[in-house]
């Protein structure tokens, strides 16, 4: 009995680390999108952090506090979050509950050029999302319809061609429904801008404030205070969440851990392994494979 008991609490333990586990796809036939599940996420939280790609996803099951940019919401199955590049952002559970949810990413230049074959943004840029959060039946059922078959395991969802085809279908759909907007420019946006854009090129270094400051023509104190009332976080912590953008592109070409650490700019592979897993609540392992 004691045997038999043992046994039992060692394969609900197994299920229970199995279901919290979070789940990636990827595919080299579709390099512009990325999907990531978990089914039981109260062990998952993540600290602030951003993307570089547009990011949106799906609650399954449960509740969890939802933090984009300025805003908080409590959001419940059902609801379908959307995440701008760059828009700084957390999405942890209520204590307790059983969370589970579906996310997928993005490449921008791809999603920028379905918004020109839309007509809705001439030859211009990625025109950003208005909107934060959705409660829209149709794009739930949709988003899960196209996690479903991405990552499905029959033949017929390995057709690379019945895949391209639903992800182009479901964001035609989301950008008909949502109709993006451009968000108005803020006076010296233009200097911030460039302050981000030379921390991304030059993330893998050892940065300087002067550095950043002399390349946005900006003086200290006013970089420090504007770049985090712009992005929702300290130049400092937009340099690490870059690391970790470059590591997760290094990582799904295959690099070894202990490589992509050092070429990233993290101190040691240990380093890398606690930054990683705060901002993408998984281990660099459980993303590699």
């Amino acid at each position: 009995m004691g045997e038999t008991t043992e046994a039992t609490s060692a394969a609900n333990n197994a299920r229970a680390t199995g279901a919290a586990a979070p789940r990636f796809w990827r595919s080299d036939a579709l390099p512009f999108i990325e999907a990531r599940a978990i089914d039981d996420g109260r062990r998952v939280c993540y600290a602030k952090h951003s993307h570089e790609t547009f990011s949106i996803g799906a609650v399954t099951r449960g509740r969890s506090v939802y933090l984009n940019r300025h805003a908080r919401e409590w959001i419940g199955a059902g609801a379908v979050v959307m995440m701008n590049p760059d828009d700084v952002h957390a999405c942890n559970p209520v204590a307790g509950e059983r969370w589970s949810y579906r996310m997928l990413h993005v490449d921008v230049a791809w999603i920028t050029k379905l918004q020109h074959e839309l007509g809705l943004s001439g030859n211009h840029a990625f025109r950003p999302f208005s909107q934060i959060m959705t409660l829209d039946a149709a794009l739930f059922d949709g988003l899960n319809r196209l996690y479903t078959i991405l990552a499905g395991d029959n033949e017929i969802d390995a057709d690379t061609l019945r895949k391209e085809s639903a992800v182009i279908t479901f964001f035609s759909h989301l950008q008909q429904t949502l109709d993006p907007v451009s968000l108005p420019m803020r006076a010296g946006n233009g200097q911030l801008a460039r302050a981000a854009e030379y921390i991304a090129e030059n993330c893998t270094r050892a940065l300087r404030l002067d550095d950043v400051c002399e390349a946005a023509g900006l003086s200290a104190s006013h970089l420090i205070r504007a770049f985090k009332q712009r992005y929702a976080m300290t130049p400092h912590a937009y340099l690490i969440n870059r690391r970790i953008q470059y590591s997760r592109a290094r990582l799904r070409r295959g690099a070894l851990i202990a490589d992509v650490a050092l070429d990233a700019g993290f101190a040691d592979q240990a380093h890398l392994q606690r930054t990683f897993k705060r901002l993408v609540a998984a281990t660099p392992g459980q993303y590699r494979r």
